[in-house]
């Protein structure tokens, strides 16, 4: 195990885990869209500018909210693959912080494997939704 695994919060660490033990590229491919499809429904009146991805060539929409203290994310887009990035983020980050949330770097996408099968606007758009996600976090404190 990498010492950047054990930095993560345990939700993320398992993520990671799971991709590391997904060999082949197509199986981790499988695992994305996986995540997208544990997503729940998205409201439709979320979908605006303000929720917005920016740098996304998909329409990518990202929700947080504060329960007791931990940021709650929704979120969803028009693209499986992206929806399965927006999903892994999702599953690994819910339920932190803001402050957990803020001080995680996005290093832990080369741990999973996907940034070699991801194309160079699908990583960007990971980072986008990434950096939105933790700017959302930030958001919730206030």
């Amino acid at each position: 195990m990498s010492s950047i695994i054990d930095s993560l919060p345990p939700n993320l660490a398992k993520i990671v885990q799971r991709f590391q033990r997904a060999t082949d590229p197509k199986r981790r491919y499988e695992q994305l869209i996986w995540y997208g499809q544990k997503l729940k429904e998205f409201p439709e009146a979320d979908k605006i500018a303000e929720n917005k991805v920016p740098g996304c060539v998909s329409q990518v929409y990202v929700t947080a909210d504060l329960a007791d203290g931990k940021v709650i994310f929704q979120g969803d887009s028009d693209s499986q693959l992206t929806k399965g990035l927006v999903g892994l983020l999702i599953e690994g980050l819910n339920g932190l912080t803001p402050a957990e949330i803020v001080q995680l770097t996005p290093d832990f996408i080369q741990e999973t494997g996907l940034n070699v099968s991801l194309t160079p606007s699908r990583a960007n758009g990971f980072y986008n939704i990434f950096k939105t996600m933790q700017k959302k976090a930030l958001e919730c404190q206030n």
